[in-house]
């Protein structure tokens, strides 16, 4: 088993560096286009997936790694919170629109009772003419 072991490593290492040259943005790629880089990594497996690994790729120094920023608590966000406040403003909005329309149709029933009663007082009394 242990024979192997450096043939799956290489694999590895390649497979890694052509997943890594998939995923790199075209931006961050050195010296050539991302599409050479490619296929340089397939054409030469070993040589071109340490040649990416080495040059292919703009690095940050390992100061700026720290410089990334960290993973934060939902409630200690202040972006998530934003994002709850104005998901709640809207559904405080739409409540509202809601409530309006639901109270103008009430007001249209009754307007319209008001004046369904209107006309049955004014048949009556036309009928009671006759």
């Amino acid at each position: 088993m242990l024979r192997y072991l450096p043939f799956l490593l290489l694999i590895a290492l390649t497979v890694y560096a052509f997943i890594d040259c998939l995923n790199t943005p075209e931006e961050e790629v050195k010296h050539l286009q991302k599409v050479v880089w490619v296929l340089i990594v397939l054409v030469f497996p070993i040589v071109g997936a340490i040649v990416w690994l080495y040059s292919g790729k703009k690095r940050q120094a390992s100061a700026g790694r720290a410089r990334r920023t960290r993973w934060v608590a939902p409630d200690d966000n202040p972006e998530f919170l934003n994002s709850l406040r104005e998901e709640r403003e809207e559904q405080d909005r739409t409540r509202e629109r809601d409530e309006e329309r639901d109270a103008r149709k009430d007001t249209d029933r009754e307007k319209d009772t008001d004046r369904d009663r209107d006309r049955d007082r004014d048949r009556d009394r036309d009928r009671d003419k006759d």
